[in-house]
């Protein structure tokens, strides 16, 4: 085993570390009460959309993802000019 196949195998396990220690921060804040259950189904919105266009695109991960991305960026300006709207007319 070469250092590159431990360095990735390593940041790949660090990676879903992270990724689990957040799912458990949620679960627990949320059950404290420290969190209002809409915060934490917002966060699921970039997975209910990988998923729509994973089974849409013909199940091709790399195409979902980069659909996944155009989805939120074209939802993020949409909601940036609604904002700037809402600003500029008082609403």
């Amino acid at each position: 085993m070469n250092i590159v196949s431990l360095s990735v195998g390593l940041a790949a396990l660090m990676i879903v570390g992270g990724v689990l220690a957040m799912i458990i921060s949620g679960i627990r804040s949320l059950t404290q009460g420290k969190q209002d259950f809409k915060r934490i189904a917002l966060m699921l919105v970039p997975v209910v959309v990988f998923v729509i266009t994973y089974f849409a695109l013909g199940q091709d991960f790399a195409k979902a993802g980069v659909m996944t991305a155009g989805v939120m960026m074209g939802g993020m300006i949409l909601t940036i000019f609604l904002t700037g709207l809402r600003g500029t007319f008082k609403f």
